[in-house]
């Protein structure tokens, strides 16, 4: 029960970087000029940008409350998880920062830096969130008596989880610095390999070209040591879902220049930025030594 309701806020964290992702690339962040109201109401009309907006918010408001109902539930569950009760605690801790940096995001016009920090922050609540699904599940003790595909999976896992954070990062600022199309064609940059990095929209473009291949190319690399030097099941299941992500994700981010930054397109990359980093923390959580519970 426990469990089944945490990977239901999981889904519902999703869905709302999503919809993040979506106000955003409509151009809807600022369709409702106040907070927490909105044109001092927190019924207004759902016409246009207000709709995405406000859904927004709605859905993270009912995310703060799903995830307290969850880490009650766990904590009733597993009365003897000192370690998911206190990341339960910092995940509550980080929503309500989160809500905080979202009003200030709006209130003052949309600066580059607060709203990175804020999708920055989502990110961290995922890894967090999904750490605890990880660390709940019974399969963990298939990894007694093999510490070393053990040590393998989680370093591997880490790599790629570290990666694809930072690279999700820099994705922010290439949204929100209006530098998604610094690099109008793809797969070259201002038709070179390597483009004039004179201009710092093109600089910062290029960077997120430069780590998103270096992310796939580790964890590409994840997905076959994992394959080729362990048996453990959720682990190489996370290998192959990983390694299909992430092709995925280089080609989706081409497509979303090729589209000119279409909507749905860019909000898909987003969501597929945030499931490579729920695998790839699902994959180091769950092969961490049992101190859980």
């Amino acid at each position: 029960m426990a469990r089944s309701f945490l990977f239901f806020v999981l889904l519902w964290t999703l869905a709302l970087l999503f919809l993040g992702s979506h106000v955003h690339a409509t151009g809807a962040s600022l369709a409702c000029p106040d907070w927490p109201t909105c044109f001092g109401t927190m019924m207004p009309e759902m016409t246009g940008g207000v709709f995405w907006e406000h859904l927004h918010r709605l859905w993270a408001g009912a995310l703060v409350i799903f995830f307290t109902i969850g880490v009650i539930l766990i904590r009733r569950a597993y009365p003897e998880g000192a370690v998911l009760f206190r990341l339960g605690l910092a995940g509550i801790g980080l929503l309500l920062v989160q809500s905080v940096l979202g009003g200030i995001t709006v209130l003052f016009l949309l600066p580059d830096a607060v709203s990175t920090s804020h999708l920055a922050l989502a990110f961290v609540f995922l890894a967090l969130l999904t750490s605890m699904l990880a660390l709940t599940r019974r399969d963990r003790d298939d990894y007694r008596g093999r510490d070393a595909e053990r040590r393998l999976v989680r370093r591997a896992g880490l790599r790629v989880s570290g990666l694809v954070f930072a690279q999700s990062v820099v994705g922010a600022l290439v949204r929100h610095t209006d530098a998604g199309m610094a690099c109008p064609d793809v797969p070259l940059c201002l038709g070179r390999i390597v483009p004039p990095l004179d201009n710092p929209m093109v600089q910062l473009h290029f960077l997120h070209r430069v780590l998103g291949l270096a992310t796939a190319v580790v964890a590409l690399r994840y997905c076959r040591l994992v394959l080729a030097r362990t048996r453990i099941g959720f682990a190489r299941k996370i290998a192959i879902a990983l390694g299909a992500g992430v092709v995925a994700q280089v080609l989706l981010g081409f497509v979303s220049v090729a589209v000119r930054l279409e909507p749905p397109y860019v909000s898909l990359h987003t969501l597929l930025a945030a499931v490579l980093l729920s695998l790839s923390v699902a994959g180091a959580a769950h092969a961490w030594e049992r101190t859980a519970h």
